[in-house]
């Protein structure tokens, strides 16, 4: 009796090792060929224009790690976004110092630099970082020689745009103590490729007049964007002291591998980490997220009104949405209209009084 049952053991061994080899080889011949879903998705309207370039890449078989690198890479360089790349606002001793980070979901291989100063593109150096075994996250000095070893390109960050930001502030503030500006517009970013390879990548300046050295979520993995090819990606924007302390990014990816879609998972990593925040200190701050899975579906979540997020997939052209935050914590999501696109920039790219 007993062999007959160690027989019957050993045989549904083998049919279950039998049929996770079929599962994997219909799924690898889907990734190969039949599978051609793609989409990209990213925090606020100011991604939009690097969304759309990215999703061109997509669109024709590109990659998803050239393509979140180009994508955030555009919003790096646009002066009038002050809390990204060059045009960022900087910290209080009127330095820009940049957080970025970038994720591979096939490898799991991670990237990111913080506090890095006179480099113009954060992502492409943490891109770099990603590529090596050991010493992959690096800060202040150590990131900006190794930018400088690897031929980065060496940028005055500091605009004088930001400057009449920065004096303004000062002389706004001059009776009191400087605190931090209550905007924090990370970029992140997910992308999925037709190969099925999934990315995440962030870049920011962090909170306007910060203390020198301070560093957020966006650049530490788990908090500011995760990214598993098998399950999905997150990312995510706002006051990085909070975010960082759910782990959030991870939090959402690891709720979509349990088989919630991305909006569930997004909305239950934001309304459990905020409750939780209120309960043992009274407040939380600001918790926004986007994710998307490895089908292309893809979902956002905020604990405040006037979060914005782009996405675009194989089958949705580029939208700019506004997430409506519900009483229950639910979001809806409303499609931006040209008088609200138009007046985003406008409001930004307005002179400095």
């Amino acid at each position: 009796m007993r062999a007959h049952r160690e027989k019957d053991v050993q045989k549904k061994i083998r049919i279950e090792g039998y049929m996770e080899n079929i599962e994997k080889t219909v799924k690898d011949e889907q990734r190969e060929g039949g599978d051609r879903m793609w989409g990209m998705i990213a925090t606020w309207r100011m991604a939009a224009e690097g969304v759309e370039k990215g999703a061109g890449m997509l669109k024709a078989g590109g990659d998803a790690g050239d393509a979140i690198e180009t994508a955030i890479r555009e919003v790096e360089d646009f002066p009038y976004y002050k809390s990204v790349g060059y045009g960022g606002l900087p910290n209080e001793e009127m330095e820009v110092e940049l957080d970025a980070a970038y994720m591979d979901g096939d490898t799991l291989d991670i990237g990111a630099v913080a506090a890095i100063k006179d480099y113009a593109n954060p992502v492409s150096v943490a891109r770099r970082l990603s590529r090596e075994n050991v010493n992959c996250v690096l800060v202040a000095e150590g990131a900006e020689k190794f930018a400088h070893k690897e031929g980065f390109e060496r940028k005055n960050m500091l605009t004088d745009r930001a400057k009449a930001f920065y004096r303004k502030r000062v002389q706004q503030d001059r009776a009191e103590e400087l605190k931090p500006y209550a905007g924090h517009d990370t970029v992140g970013m997910v992308c999925l490729d037709q190969a099925g390879k999934m990315t995440a990548a962030t870049s920011t300046s962090g909170l306007f007049m910060k203390k020198k050295g301070r560093v957020g979520d966006s650049p530490i993995a788990g908090s500011g964007f995760y990214a598993d090819s098998k399950v999905g990606g997150a990312s995510a924007t706002g006051l990085g002291e909070d975010l960082m302390k759910g782990c959030i990014s991870y939090e959402v990816v690891r709720l979509m591998k349990e088989g919630l879609h991305p909006q569930e998972a997004c909305e239950k990593a934001v309304e459990r980490l905020d409750a939780e925040l209120k309960a043992r200190r009274g407040a939380a701050g600001d918790l926004s997220l986007v994710a998307m899975d490895r089908e292309g579906r893809w979902g956002a979540a905020t604990n405040i009104q006037g979060f914005s997020l782009a996405v675009v997939t194989e089958a949705e052209e580029l939208t700019v949405y506004l997430a409506k935050r519900q009483e229950d914590g639910h979001c809806t999501f409303e499609k931006a209209s040209k008088e609200w696109m138009d007046d985003y920039m406008r409001t930004r790219m307005a002179p400095v009084e």
